[in-house]
């Protein structure tokens, strides 16, 4: 059987197919656009983990080709170096230099020393972490905490300031973690990301959502007191259910202002059980901090007026398929996902399994809160109302 030629991808294509990933395409769409598989589009990508490489430019003052070309002339008409050097305004050093490392007065070529000095030129700079041991280390160990880079970049900026040294941005955390060349991060520690993937995805790729079910006697959300909205005032909720293998459930709350986050152990899905383990845990709170409930359209909270009776706060519901407008809760999913993989089997966690993770949560610092944790702010909300 005669194999099928290979065939190589264009400057061209290759250009085109980092522009379309940047866009948020996926691979499957971009193969078909150049016709090609996902498999060629993946080899592009992936040696450098999704981040797209720099592009090489000359430096302004290296010699061109051109003007290598005149050196050449030059030579083969017994020109003297500095002749030469005059005629392309350069200094003679600078001829003399580039003839000695190019094969001498009777072997140098134009194309040949060009290409061998764009060869040369491919010396890439160590980034900061690879010069700094003990930067690496830190880094190392609070990604092993599952710190975002992000979160980590904001810590050691707020606890060294004034000391560029032991500070990197998440930028190049992330560039070490996906491009293995640079032999600086251990691969094991993208399993502590928050999406352990092995290249990075585009900031545009879309990841859409279908809604939940739907609540008959709901509060909409559009009726909640702007108070509320611009989270100055603590002790606002938004509360979710995120679910596992088995039929196994767990409530998430999180507190608005704060953003601290309390998870919960529940039996099942059923509103009987939902609504009892959230009026057992909320009842340690104090009433102050606990004013308001924002939950979706489950039907897990459809006993949600036995809740507010129990409770005394006021519970709000979202739009149908309108998850953004619990994007704190959404979020707060999002990094459970760490400690908490989809498809697993939830009820093996105690509550004190989930207090433990739900501390850790609370323990890392956040950017929208100019990198102060969750815990220390609803700390500062408890001490003002004692």
């Amino acid at each position: 059987m005669k194999r099928r030629p290979r065939m190589y991808l264009s400057a061209a294509q290759r250009s085109e197919i980092w522009d379309r990933w940047q866009a948020g395409e996926s691979m499957k769409s971009i193969g078909r656009l150049i016709d090609r598989g996902s498999s060629s589009v993946f080899s592009v990508i992936s040696p450098t983990g999704g981040i797209r490489p720099a592009e090489r430019r000359r430096a302004r003052r290296a010699l061109s080709l051109h003007e290598r070309e005149e050196i050449s002339r030059g030579l083969s008409t017994r020109s003297s170096l500095r002749s030469i050097a005059c005629a392309l305004g350069r200094s003679p050093s600078t001829i003399s230099r580039e003839i000695r490392r190019n094969g001498g007065l009777d072997c140098y070529r134009a194309a040949r020393s060009d290409q061998a000095a764009w060869d040369r030129s491919m010396r890439p700079k160590p980034c900061k972490l690879a010069c700094n041991a003990s930067l690496a280390r830190t880094v190392s160990a609070k990604l092993q905490r599952k710190w975002s880079p992000e979160q980590i970049a904001g810590w050691l900026k707020r606890t060294y300031p004034g000391e560029p040294l032991r500070q990197v941005s998440h930028e190049t955390i992330y560039r070490s973690l996906y491009i293995q060349a640079r032999g600086v991060l251990k691969k094991e520690l993208l399993e502590h990301l928050r999406a352990s993937r092995t290249i990075r995805r585009s900031r545009h790729a879309t990841m859409k959502r279908s809604g939940l079910g739907q609540i008959t006697d709901a509060i909409s959300i559009s009726e909640r007191p702007a108070s509320v909205e611009d989270r100055a005032i603590p002790g606002h909720w938004e509360g979710d259910l995120i679910g596992g293998s088995k039929n196994s459930y767990i409530a998430t709350l999180v507190e608005r202002h704060s953003r601290y986050v309390m998870l919960i152990k529940v039996a099942n899905k059923d509103t009987e059980s939902v609504v009892s383990a959230l009026i057992r845990h909320t009842q340690k709170l104090p009433g102050e901090l606990y004013q308001s409930l924002t939950w979706d359209r489950g039907k897990e909270l459809a006993d949600h007026q036995r809740l507010a009776m129990a409770t005394d706060i006021e519970i709000y519901f979202c739009d149908p398929r309108s998850p953004w407008q619990r994007g704190s809760n959404e979020n707060t999913n999002r990094l459970l996902r760490q400690y908490l993989p989809r498809g697993t089997d939830l009820s093996v966690h105690s509550q004190a399994k989930l207090s433990a993770i739900a501390r850790q949560l609370n323990e890392r610092p956040r950017k929208t809160l100019l990198y102060q944790t969750p815990a220390e702010r609803f700390a500062e909300c408890v001490a003002a109302i004692n």
